[in-house]
């Protein structure tokens, strides 16, 4: 998987390209890792293909330590089904 950062502001994008499964997971959370106090965070997932229940522990991981200050963006129809599947669409705000 390859992660994408930009900033603009006290806002951070995460765009996440390919899978976000076991082997991929350690890389999201090293770079929510990097997120200061304050900042919020955009997960863009245009180019996501595929999250396995690693990856989703990594969105609960981000949406806590942002205190709830994140979003999905560009959420495919697989990932979608995935996060309403276990009830994230609920908690986490989605464009």
């Amino acid at each position: 998987m390859e992660i994408i950062r930009t900033e603009n502001g006290s806002e951070v994008t995460l765009k996440l390209v390919g899978w976000l499964d076991t082997q991929a997971a350690p890389q999201l959370e090293e770079a929510v890792a990097e997120i200061k106090e304050g900042e919020s965070l955009v997960l863009d997932m245009e180019e996501l293909e595929y999250v396995a229940s690693s990856g989703l522990r990594q969105f609960v991981a981000a949406y806590k330590k942002v205190n709830g200050n994140m979003k999905l963006r560009s959420v495919s129809e697989n990932v979608m089904g995935i996060l309403k599947t276990t009830g994230l669409d609920k908690r986490i705000t989605i464009e």
